[in-house]
Formats: structure tokens, C-alpha cells, sequence
């Protein structure tokens, strides 16, 4: 069985481990060889590679995240892609590259030492696709590991002891880009494999595009500025918002080392692949932008939604990434999973993204001087997914659904008084409510700019047979400059609807002193919930208000296994098995309703037999936002631990488990027999 992540990250140790299963051993040839660069001072940069390529950072496409190795990765594809890229306006958006991922060669070389097109895949060879791209007027790429196989199981060959053999197949057929990958590297040092390919490349003559994937285990960004153009700076990304979440989070404090000609890489976009909702796509997009990341579409376009066209054709949010002042985002606060990252931009300008990493709404503050702006009367703020243009006093704040980002960007304009104020809209708080039981919310509107709103209106929807009724005004005929509208409202969800979290819509119209209408619509949330019934039960036979996890969904009765939903196995700790309770893997959170019916909760927690002697967890009890119950850091090693906590009262509780220190790897975490008292 494979564990998460993937077999193509399990690096040095599983590229040793196969060699020794088969009996191979390997020297590097020594016309192969080039010696490691020398070490840099202490915080110093190594110079960038300087020859005018990925001045920005690359867009484009790689296949890998929507088909693997499977049988839909071939010619056509590629192909069918490349006319997407022109029929959608994606080439004009600045998408370019259209690039192959692994098993596209056959395992074996020929009698030469070349390699070979899979001629099921690629019936016209390698080159008659790359022609087929060029002729499109975009670039081309493919895909090789620094080792001597590449990552997929069957192990097709690497380049490692090929560099400069491939590298010439590689400028022949016409290759613009080469994703160079980390398994089966013998333990060569990573300097070495990467410099020598970086050499093998130049010596072509070609201008190729150099993406460095050895996943951040030698931490390329402090030594591979002159050999690649981009590195990975984690390990492969799958499409759960757990695994985008840790990856986004690995990659922020990496700001320094960007700039035109080098870029942190946080892997490709999952965007529309399916397993994240619209809006943790928006983040993901959005995120990666102001990350300067490489926005590598990951998707198959032929099957995709206008949504997912919509995203990744967001020109104003692409030209944040594209920005040629290349600077990547920096996070200013991130305090209670609200986080507030900001990018210097060419023309003086500021994008700054209000990231809510939370399962709840929340309100997210800053000012135009936190992100960097000069003290000015006034700024004009656009929000990059409205498309609005609105005037701020200098606040930049909104109420920011759950895993969602609010996207702006921000000017100190003389003429801000040209603009409307911008009108701050949301939900007080988040809030539950049953089936058929009415709730009582409140929203609030506030004016952020120097300017008074007159004739404001507010109107709240729900999804179709809700009822939403005002106990409060909806209307302002002037909203004073730093005032807030607050309405109340009586919301019932019918009966039996199930539970869940619902959106509903917050529509908010204006008018400007210039006689501008505004209307905008703000999303607003409500969770639908059932208490949990009395006495002693298992969480596992409830349903969750939310659930996050490192990689594949959270299992209910089993373990969390591979990435597919009910592909694990028994709950297994220290050889016990348990037939109740939730499989996960790290970083994961799940979070229950309680409405203060329950008295306590109590679980067995450990690490999954099925991950073998790797892994590491930490789990964490919370209660209504406090943490009431914790282990330490716990190893496959260790037998289940009894884990209960006394959540009286509370609201919620939330269950937590963190990667234990050393990063999102076999971190198959079990709460076995877990029950709640209520």
C-alpha cells in the first residue's frame, strides 16, 4: 500500500531502499560529475541565474495532479490542452507553458542511452508534441528525476549519470521547461545532481526553464539561485484544503528569497480538480499569487467548469502574481488564523490579502500603513474579485468566510474622493441553528471611508425555503463616516434539512455623494446542527460541522488510508484494533457540535499501524476556542494514549492533530473509541 504522502516524495531514503531491494548499485560517472558549489556566507544570496528567463513567475499547465500515470495522460491531452489554452483566453491571461509529467517515457533507454516517447501515449514522439505547442504560440515542457528512476512505482528512467545526454534530447525535440525531480537519487548531494543538470542545460544553447523539485529537503532556496530558476519548497500538494493549507504555510516566511528569475515554488494549483469548495480555490488562487508562486494549472481543462475558467482567468488577480517588481508576499499578522499578507508592487501600490484560515467566518483587520502605504488622506481600494473600486479612510477590513481570502489591492490616490466609500459588510459571528428552530443573527455594515453613504440598504437571503425575516431597520438614509448599520434577523432553515454549513447572501446597496448606486453582495454562514443525543456516545456515528485533513478525507471507523475516501483499514494502534472512531492525518481538525449538552469527552489516540515506524502527532482537545486536553508528540513507537477532557457547557469542541514538528509525512493519527458524555 502507498502511503501520504506519495510514493514520488519519499526522497533519498526510498530511492536507497529500492537499490538495495534489487541489488543495483550505482556510481556517478565522473565526466558526470561537477564539484558543489562553495559554501555562502551567512545570510548571503547566491546570485541568480541572470540569462532572462521566468522574469515572472512560470504559468502554464502539468498534468500531474489530475491523472497521474493513468491511461488519459497522453498525446491528445497535451494537445487538447494547448487549443484550451487559446480557444479560453488562458494564452492571453499569460498561461504559456503546457508541460508533461512523469510516465511519459518507456522504463527502459534504447541501445544508445536515450529515451523514449511511450509510443501508446505519444504515437508522434515527444517533438511532434512539442511542435504541435509551439504552433499554438505557447512553450513546452517535460518532466525527468535528478536520480537514476524517476517517481512513479514502475520507475521510469532518470537523468541522473544522463545529464548532459538528456538534456540535448531534451533541446532537440524542444523543450522550454524542465521539471527535474528528487526519488532514487543514490544520495548524490543535491547541489551536485541539480548544478550538474543547470550546466547540462546551458551547454545545450537552448533557453530552458529550470524547476528544481527536490521538495525543501536541502532547503534550495538558500543556495539555488544560480541553478534554477524555481524550486519546490515542500512536498507535493494534493487537492484537500489540509494539505494546502500546511504547504501555504511552509512557504510564507520563504519571502526573501524571491525575486525576477528565482521563485519559491508551492507546487501546482489544484483549482477544479474537485476536492475543495469554490472558495478554497479563490484562496488557493489568490494565495499563490501574492506568493509570487508559479501558477501551474493542475486540472484537466477539457472537463472543467466555467468556475474554474472564472478563477484561473482572474486577470487582476494574476497580475499581482505577474508583477515585475517580483517581490513575494509578506505575512504582517496572523493572529487567531486571521492572516494579513501583503505585496510590494510595481507602481507603489499594495495587494493585500485578508486570508481566514478558520472554519468560521471571521472579521480581518489592517491598515493602508501596516502594509506599507505612506500616511494619505484617503486610498483607493479594489477588491480584485468584486471588481469594485471603493474609498478608505485607511482601514482594510472585511468579514472573511471560513478557508476564504478577501483580495485587494490598495493605493494612496489624491483622487480618492472620485470613489465611494467602501462599506465593511458581514455577519457578527458565526451562528448554529436546528431544523425548523428559528435563530436570531445579527450583520453589521460599516462605512470605512472619509465620505457619508446615503439611502443604505441591507437584505439578507437564505438557500431556497429558508426563512429570513428583519427584526431590526434595513436602511440608513445617511451612514456617517465610521458609523455601522446593524440589523437583526430571524432565520429558520426548514425541517428536516440536514446538517451542514449554509451560505447565504448579505446584499448591501448605496449611494455614493456623487450619486454613484453600489450594490454588492457579501457571503454570510450559518451551520445547521443536531445535539448530540444524551448519554454516552461515538463521535464517529455524528456528524461533524467541519472537517480538515492533511491528506485524503477524514474516515469515520477506519483508518484515514490513501487519498480516496474509504480506502483505509481497521483502526489499528500498537496492534490493538478498534472498531469506532476517526482516522486522520496530520494536520487535521474536526469540530462537533455540542450546544452545551455534554459533560466530557474521552478517546484512545495514536499513530496508524499502517504507516509502519514512521510518522509523528500531537493531538489537541479544544473547547469552544480553548484548548482543554493535549498529548506530546507521539511516534508509531508508543501504545494508544487515554485522552479525555471536561467540556462542560461548551459550544463546540474541536479535535486537532498537528504534524508533531517535522512536517506533513505518515502522519496517519488515529482517535480511537472516541465518545462524548452529554
Amino acid at each position: 500500500m502507498r502511503s501520504s504522502p506519495p510514493f514520488r516524495n519519499r526522497g533519498v531514503a526510498a530511492g536507497l531502499a529500492c537499490v538495495l531491494l534489487s541489488g543495483l548499485a550505482y556510481a556517478a560517472p565522473a565526466s558526470a560529475a561537477s564539484p558543489p558549489p562553495a559554501p555562502l556566507a551567512r545570510g548571503a544570496q547566491a546570485p541568480a541565474m541572470g540569462d532572462g528567463l521566468a522574469l515572472t513567475p512560470p504559468m502554464g499547465f502539468n498534468n500531474w495532479n489530475s491523472t497521474h500515470c493513468r491511461p488519459e495522460f497522453n498525446e491528445a491531452m497535451v494537445k487538447g490542452i494547448a487549443d484550451i489554452f487559446v480557444s479560453k483566453g488562458l494564452k492571453e491571461v499569460g498561461y504559456e507553458y503546457v508541460n508533461l509529467d512523469d510516465c511519459w517515457a518507456l522504463p527502459q533507454r534504447d541501445a544508445d542511452g536515450k529515451l523514449v516517447a511511450d509510443p501508446v501515449r505519444f504515437p508522434n514522439g515527444i517533438k511532434a508534441v512539442a511542435d504541435y505547442v509551439h504552433s499554438k504560440g505557447l512553450k513546452f515542457g517535460i518532466y525527468t528525476s535528478a536520480g537514476t528512476k524517476t517517481c512513479d512505482r514502475i520507475g521510469f528512467p532518470g537523468g541522473l549519470g544522463h545529464e548532459y545526454s538528456d538534456a540535448r534530447q531534451f533541446a532537440d525535440w524542444g523543450v522550454d521547461y524542465l521539471k527535474y525531480d528528487n526519488c532514487f537519487n543514490q544520495g548524490v548531494d543535491a547541489k551536485k545532481r541539480y548544478t550538474t543538470m543547470r550546466d547540462a542545460l546551458r551547454a545545450t544553447g537552448r533557453p530552458i526553464v529550470f524547476s528544481i523539485c527536490e521538495w525543501g529537503e536541502n532547503k534550495p532556496w538558500e543556495w539555488a539561485s544560480d541553478v534554477g530558476h524555481l524550486w519546490r519548497t515542500t512536498g507535493d500538494i494534493n487537492d484537500s484544503w489540509g494539505s494546502t493549507l500546511a504547504i501555504m504555510k511552509k512557504n510564507l516566511p520563504l519571502h526573501a528569497y524571491a525575486k525576477p528569475g528565482n521563485w519559491n515554488d508551492p507546487d501546482m494549483l489544484e483549482v477544479g480538480n474537485g476536492g475543495m469548495t469554490d472558495t478554497e480555490y479563490r484562496t488557493q488562487f489568490s494565495m499563490w499569487s501574492i506568493m509570487a508562486a508559479p501558477l501551474l494549472i493542475g486540472s484537466d481543462l477539457r472537463k472543467a467548469d466555467e468556475k474554474t475558467f472564472e478563477i484561473l482567468g482572474n486577470r487582476e488577480v494574476v497580475a499581482v502574481d505577474q508583477d515585475p517588481l517580483g517581490r513575494q508576499g509578506e505575512v504582517i499578522s496572523s493572529e487567531a488564523g486571521r492572516w494579513v499578507v501583503a505585496k510590494e508592487m510595481a507602481d507603489g501600490s499594495r495587494a493585500v490579502a485578508l486570508f481566514n484560515e478558520s472554519d468560521r467566518p471571521q472579521r480581518i483587520a489592517t491598515t493602508a500603513t501596516d502594509v506599507g502605504l505612506p500616511q494619505a488622506r484617503g486610498y483607493r481600494m479594489r477588491d480584485l474579485w468584486q471588481h469594485t473600486d471603493a474609498a478608505t479612510a485607511g482601514t482594510v477590513a472585511a468579514t472573511v468566510p471560513a478557508h476564504g481570502t478577501v483580495l485587494v489591492r490598495l493605493w494612496a490616490d489624491r483622487d480618492w474622493k472620485s470613489y465611494p466609500p467602501a462599506l465593511e459588510a458581514g455577519q457578527t459571528d458565526a451562528w448554529f441553528t436546528e431544523a425548523g428552530v428559528p435563530a436570531e443573527v445579527s450583520t453589521t455594515v460599516t462605512n470605512l471611508g472619509r465620505q457619508k453613504a446615503e439611502s443604505v440598504s441591507v437584505d439578507l437571503t437564505g438557500p431556497a425555503g429558508w426563512t429570513v425575516v428583519a427584526t431590526s431597520r434595513t436602511v440608513s438614509e445617511v451612514l456617517p463616516a465610521g458609523r455601522t448599520l446593524r440589523t437583526t434577523w430571524r432565520v429558520t432553515a426548514p425541517a428536516g434539512t440536514r446538517p451542514d454549513v449554509y451560505g447565504l447572501t448579505l446584499t448591501v446597496a448605496h449611494r455614493s455623494p456623487g450619486g454613484v448606486r453600489v450594490v454588492r453582495e457579501q457571503p454570510v454562514s450559518a451551520g445547521v446542527v443536531v445535539l448530540p443525543p444524551p448519554g454516552v456516545s461515538f463521535l464517529s456515528d455524528s456528524s461533524w460541522l467541519s472537517a480538515t485533513n492533511g491528506w485524503g478525507p477524514v474516515e469515520k471507523d477506519f483508518s484515514v488510508g490513501e487519498a480516496a475516501s474509504g480506502d483505509g483499514g481497521p483502526l489499528t494502534i500498537g496492534g490493538t484494533r478498534y472498531t469506532k472512531g476517526l482516522g486522520v492525518h496530520a494536520p487535521s481538525a474536526v469540530e462537533y457540535y455540542l450546544g452545551g449538552e455534554c459533560f466530557s469527552f474521552s478517546a484512545k489516540v495514536g499513530l496508524d499501524d499502517e504507516t509502519g515506524a514512521r510518522g509523528t502527532a500531537a493531538f489537541e482537545v479544544w473547547a469552544d476556542g480553548r484548548r482543554v486536553a493535549a498529548t506530546g508528540v507521539l511516534t508509531n513507537a508508543l501504545p494508544a494514549q487515554h485522552l479525555s477532557a471536561v467540556v462542560a457547557g461548551a459550544e463546540t469542541i474541536r479535535l486537532v492533530v498537528t504534524d508533531g514538528g517535522d512536517g506533513m509525512s505518515y502522519d496517519h493519527a488515529d482517535w480511537a473509541d472516541a465518545t462524548l458524555d452529554c
